[in-house]
């Protein structure tokens, strides 16, 4: 955990650095956004790849996000189940109406117009990640005084064969890896500050990495020492506390709040990028750029701007990820695949890369090797955390 922070740490001062160009402080040249730093710094070709890596970070982030705020909007009918009838009572329901309910509830927010107008939805979601982070770690290390001894082992999980432990440890590695996927939204957050925008970013993502950390050393921490080997993925989710309920709703709303957020800052960027291809490729069309002023019922003052383009695509794209987390409802695995599958290109490689060219670092220098040796090493562990959460999905695929 704290080895991927470090790496987040050093990818997030790399690219606040990449905002402005060709100076980071004072140049005249603004890029908005991660793909513009790529194609300002390193050209064409490598912003026409590092393009298809952060469309797809995008989608599986949508689609992570699906599959887990229907997981807790489950857990919170199922507490209620629960409460009522008894924790031996047969609470099961299925995941593809509450996903459902997440995607009808997304294509509506999904209509807000641009990134910047996100601010009110950003600032929610962090209260509500504070707040279930808060509740989850408490609760398990209340369970753990309370039992008078910490559960589980330095060695993790027990198997029956080397391999399986390789295979949950790779799975593991691909987890935390999807724990961490600041960097390639930073410097569109960047664009939202005023001058002096990189020192406020070095701040604010210094502060940033140092509470998630924190957090996340706290529920995984204190839930394997409360549950052990028998940890659910997900402690809020799992039924290791089933009471209090009202606390146990509380986290899991919160949860879900967070997600609603969280899908929208992760994904603007990429309705910014594949609409402004679109809008490029098609300039006089009317269904692609002509805006509709709507009012607001109750709402006189303030009007809403629709646009068809905008409307249909966003709608087909949440549909999509919604598809997608039906047809994959599995979270550890899927949290795993898609952590590993992009922190390589878009947290170690390409800020890496921006690193070199700004500070002009000659080839077989020093330097040089020492970042070279770094990113190898990245890809390494990022592939063996790939292959093994692959391995894992596949199997709860067709087990």
């Amino acid at each position: 955990m704290l080895v991927y922070a470090s790496v987040t740490f050093a990818s997030a001062f790399s690219l606040c650095n990449c905002y402005r160009s060709p100076n980071p402080e004072s140049g005249p040249s603004r890029n908005t956004s991660y793909l513009q730093a790529v194609r300002m710094i390193l050209g064409k070709r490598s912003a026409a790849i590092c393009g298809i890596f952060l469309r797809i970070n995008f989608f599986k982030v949508g689609v992570v996000y699906t599959i887990t705020s229907a997981i807790s909007l489950r857990a919170i009918q199922k507490s209620n189940c629960y409460h009522r009838e008894g924790q031996k009572a047969a609470c099961e329901y299925g995941l593809a109406s509450y996903m459902l309910f997440f995607g009808i509830a997304q294509a509506m927010v999904s209509q807000i117009p641009s990134f910047r107008k996100t601010k009110w939805l950003s600032v929610i979601a962090a209260i509500m990640s504070f707040s279930y982070s808060t509740i989850g770690s408490t609760l398990s290390l209340a369970k753990a005084i309370g039992d008078g001894k910490i559960k589980g082992s330095v060695g993790g999980a027990p198997t029956s064969t080397s391999i399986q432990k390789l295979w949950l440890v790779s799975q593991a590695l691909g987890n935390i890896a999807f724990a961490f996927p600041f960097s390639v939204i930073l410097i569109e957050i960047q664009d939202t500050l005023k001058p002096p925008e990189l020192v406020t970013m070095k701040e604010a993502s210094t502060v940033a990495i140092s509470i998630t950390t924190f957090f996340y050393l706290c529920c995984g921490g204190f839930g394997y020492a409360a549950f052990g080997d028998s940890a659910p993925g997900n402690i809020l989710t799992g039924f290791g506390f089933y009471e209090p309920f009202w606390l146990i709703d509380f986290a899991n709303a919160c949860v879900i709040l967070h997600l609603i957020g969280g899908y929208q800052v992760f994904s603007q960027p990429l309705y910014a990028d594949l609409e402004g291809l679109i809008s490029a490729k098609f300039p006089s069309s009317g269904f692609v750029n002509k805006n509709y002023k709507l009012k607001v019922p109750l709402l006189k003052s303030h009007s809403f701007r629709l646009n068809l383009l905008r409307l249909c695509f966003r709608t087909a794209y949440v549909g999509l990820t919604t598809g997608i987390a039906v047809a994959f409802p599995y979270f550890n695995q899927i949290v795993g695949v898609a952590g590993a599958v992009t922190f390589w290109p878009l947290v170690v490689f390409f800020p890496t890369e921006m690193y070199i060219s700004q500070r002009k670092i000659g080839a077989w220098t020093r330097k040089w090797v020492a970042f070279r040796v770094y990113t190898f090493i990245c890809l390494i562990v990022t592939l063996f955390a790939l292959v093994g959460s692959l391995q894992s999905l596949i199997k709860s695929r067709f087990s």
